[in-house]
């Protein structure tokens, strides 16, 4: 694109291809998020959840190459070639700069924070940079779809929320491959989980987003100041929204709906639903429009 001398303005449309979904890695395309939006939400059996076959899920990523690694020194080999490849051409491409040494640094200092909330000046100080350094390098990450930003959700009503964006890298593939975690060690370590699964859920929603027939469905991130926090805030043209929390554990009791209920009361009538994304098998309803979703519904709903 920064070699075209013409815009192509009206003449062309922009596809982001991102890494595969599980929709096309399974073969069983989703009907996700029609039905988080639907009136009638539907309720069914779900199959038991295989924690291990998912965890493996989030440690391929969705990079065609990737899904075919079984070892981790192997994932670790192509994940710095590909990302020397973008470093070395796209960035390069997009912004002339000469030194590209501390890319690879600030891609893993993101990896270590990635689905935190952005600190851009504890991440300038570790790096070593300036602030307005950090930020063009950050543009360029983005731009080069190794990064996501996940903006915050508010309201004009809605003056006590936190308005800083969450940042992911876009593929858990490479998050964990440049993280050192491999199926095993996740499975060994269940505490490392969690900021994994909410980029891998972040990120399917994403993908599915691009074929969904909602039109101009925007996502966001929500906390308040009272610690009441909800990963991922999906909302219409219309301004409905459905909430979605992410759990790595394998059961939900009412203290995981305090951040879906907060959005609930700040929302009011826009308020569809909320869910509850966790890794056990049996679809439950704790209130009127909130509910618990095993994970695999994702891909099989």
């Amino acid at each position: 694109l920064p070699r075209i001398a013409d815009s192509l303005a009206g003449r062309m449309r922009l596809l982001t291809l991102w890494p595969l979904s599980q929709d096309e890695l399974r073969g069983t395309p989703s009907q996700f998020l029609s039905q988080v939006f639907a009136a009638d939400f539907p309720q069914r059996e779900w199959r038991e959840i295989n924690r291990s076959e998912l965890i493996q899920s989030i440690v391929q990523g969705g990079y065609p190459e990737m899904t075919q690694l079984t070892h981790i020194t192997d994932r670790a080999d192509w994940v710095n070639a590909y990302i020397t490849a973008i470093l070395q051409r796209d960035v390069r491409d997009i912004a002339n700069i000469d030194s590209l040494t501390q890319f690879p640094r600030l891609l893993m200092l993101i990896a270590t924070r990635s689905s935190a909330l952005l600190n851009a000046s504890d991440i300038a100080r570790s790096l070593g940079v300036p602030a307005v350094t950090l930020r063009r390098y950050l543009t360029l990450l983005e731009a080069t779809f190794l990064t996501v930003s996940l903006p915050a959700y508010f309201n004009n009503l809605g003056n006590r929320v936190i308005k800083t964006p969450k940042l992911f890298l876009s593929d858990t593939g490479v998050l964990l491959s440049l993280l050192g975690m491999d199926t095993q060690r996740l499975l060994n370590d269940p505490s490392r989980l969690g900021a994994p699964l909410e980029s891998f859920v972040m990120m399917e929603i994403l993908k599915m987003s691009a074929w969904s027939d909602i039109p101009m469905l925007r996502q966001y991130h929500f906390q308040n100041h009272d610690a009441r926090e909800v990963d991922l805030v999906l909302e219409r043209a219309d301004g409905d929204i459905v909430g979605i929390e992410v759990k790595a554990s394998a059961s939900v009791g009412a203290n995981d709906f305090k951040g879906l209920r907060a959005l609930a009361d700040m929302a009011g009538q826009r308020f569809v639903r909320g869910i509850v994304l966790y890794t056990g098998s049996i679809q439950a309803r704790f209130d009127t429009n909130l509910w618990a979703l095993p994970i695999s519904a994702l891909w099989e709903m």
